[in-house]
């Protein structure tokens, strides 16, 4: 079992129904897999932290195997990597989920929570899973800069901030100010096809961390009069 969710009372249940399609996937990799975890997977890191790195959904031999995000894949070599690198994490990652391992600072949601075919969640179903993670950026008062993982988190990092999507172009390195008074830094995916095609160096993705920690002190995150409800 994985360790428990810092964010538990805004979790999807384990049977949750929302979405055929990945329900239908989740009960053939439970026949197939009964080991694995094969259900939402749950926010992993601080509760209090300043950044957080939002995901797209769980891989079927990472984190939808082992439960904890982007535990067990390449995509999460190179992420708990760059935590360490910049001081974001305790222990060391040893791609499972009793490894130890501590976010300080940082917290993983992922915007959908479970396993989609293909990677490739449909519009209907990243809509349907939005109000879960709404609900874990409301109860994240502390934090005050976003790293999206790909367009699909961007997507959802600048929705839940209540703005509209083309006053914020997703590009790797871009910045955006969001009216909920949090800072967004896009990124591509840590995915192991960005970086095998070059589209995605470990430098390129340090940066946009040193972006991060240079806008940490720069916003005093979200504020109660724009935040969404």
């Amino acid at each position: 079992m994985p360790i428990s969710s810092p964010l538990a009372a805004t979790e999807p249940p384990r049977d949750c129904p929302r979405c055929p399609r990945l329900v239908a996937l989740r009960r053939k990799c439970r026949a197939e897999h009964p080991d694995w975890w094969n259900a939402p997977v749950h926010a992993f890191g601080d509760p209090d932290a300043w950044l957080v790195l939002v995901g797209l959904a769980p891989g079927k031999h990472g984190a939808n195997r082992t439960g904890r995000p982007f535990t067990g894949d390449y995509a999460g070599d190179l992420l708990f990597a760059t935590l360490a690198e910049f001081g974001l994490s305790n222990g060391r990652y040893a791609s499972r989920i009793d490894d130890g391992l501590r976010l300080d600072g940082a917290i993983i949601v992922n915007s959908v929570k479970c396993l989609p075919p293909q990677n490739k969640p449909t519009p209907k179903e990243i809509a349907t899973c939005r109000s879960f993670f709404e609900a874990q950026m409301r109860v994240l008062p502390k934090v005050r800069v976003m790293i999206a993982l790909g367009r699909i988190a961007h997507d959802a990092a600048v929705r839940a901030a209540g703005e509209r999507l083309a006053a914020c172009r997703f590009a790797h390195g871009a910045v955006h100010r969001l009216p909920d008074g949090r800072v967004l830094v896009d990124s591509y995916h840590c995915s192991r096809y960005n970086t095998n095609t070059g589209r995605l160096t470990p430098e390129m993705f340090a940066d946009v961390f040193r972006t991060a920690l240079a806008l940490r002190d720069q916003t005093s995150g979200p504020n109660s009069s724009t935040s969404p409800r």
